[in-house]
């Protein structure tokens, strides 16, 4: 395939996969356990979603490594496992989407809060995040997402961690926001501008949003990036909010609902539409068709 930042600046719109950890806890994973341990016993699962969301048409599918930073696994004793986690996961999306898509590392929040509302230092911060990039751009990632941000000091420092060590590797980096009666802000008070332009000056190369809102919020988060930032956008919405139902958790957004949607998207020029928590690969195959045209507006 043609290198990702070149399809987007020619204004292609590529489709990304769904979720991982809703879908692994319907059949892989307890409660409560740890998701990347999962890249240690049972690889064969993630390649398996993997090529779920490809035959879908998913042309990114992220890894299993959204909690693989070494500050995030020691909160389960995994920290020493960092390398081999991440390895493992890149591998197990390589061996099922072969050169048929794009892998993307997955990176999330670190678990603790920075000072000066928690106790970790940011430079300790950084060096988690540089490291967990040595290891997955060493085990052959195409692109790197920063993902499901609150904090846009972690979110920074996980950018430039990754420019660091690969300053021409696509970098994706994306915050959760909530409504609000002002508009759209994360839960640490960051509002939309304010994200795309720290995000842009980080250096990363797409920016947007994922979980936390059905796609109609995630609509409005879009149009609100279209008026501050030129660079490409990644929007990847929940299916709907949860609700508990004899103790699951349930998504209510169908795949037609949000297919639906996706023509407001593909006016505001989204480069790059997927889905989060409660999505699954029949949501992506109908975002597909949408993308593709195949879903009237």
């Amino acid at each position: 395939m043609k290198p990702l930042l070149e399809r987007l600046a020619a204004g292609e719109t590529i489709v990304s996969d769904g979720a991982l950890g809703t879908m692994l806890l319907d059949t892989e994973l307890k409660a409560g356990a740890c998701p990347e341990s999962l890249c240690l016993d049972r690889p064969a699962a993630l390649e398996n979603l993997a090529r779920r969301y490809v035959d879908a048409g998913s042309e990114i599918v992220h890894t299993n490594t959204f909690g693989a930073s070494p500050m995030k696994l020691a909160i389960y004793g995994l920290a020493h496992e960092a390398e081999r986690i991440n390895a493992n996961a890149v591998l197990a999306v390589r061996r099922a989407v072969g050169d048929c898509a794009y892998v993307s590392g997955s990176c999330g929040p670190c678990g603790k809060l920075l000072k000066p509302y928690g106790d970790v230092e940011p430079d300790a911060v950084y060096e988690s995040y540089l490291t967990q990039a040595k290891y997955l751009i060493d085990s052959g990632v195409d692109a790197i997402c920063v993902e499901t941000m609150t904090d846009l000091s972690e979110a920074t420092l996980a950018v430039q961690a990754v420019k660091e060590v690969a300053p021409r590797l696509p970098v994706m980096a994306t915050m959760t926001f909530d409504p609000t009666p002002r508009g759209f802000f994360t839960i640490m008070g960051v509002d939309v501008s304010t994200a795309a332009d720290g995000l842009r000056d980080a250096g990363a190369d797409v920016v947007g949003s994922n979980c936390g809102n059905g796609i109609d919020n995630m609509v409005r988060i879009a149009f609100a990036f279209r008026g501050h930032t030129h660079l490409p956008l990644i929007i990847q919405p929940n299916a709907g909010l949860p609700r508990t139902e004899a103790g699951k958790l349930l998504y209510d957004e169908t795949p037609e609902f949000m297919a639906k949607r996706v023509r407001q998207l593909l006016d505001l020029r989204v480069s790059i539409i997927g889905g989060c928590c409660g999505t699954t690969p029949e949501h992506i195959r109908a975002i597909r068709n949408a993308v593709d045209g195949g879903v009237a507006a």
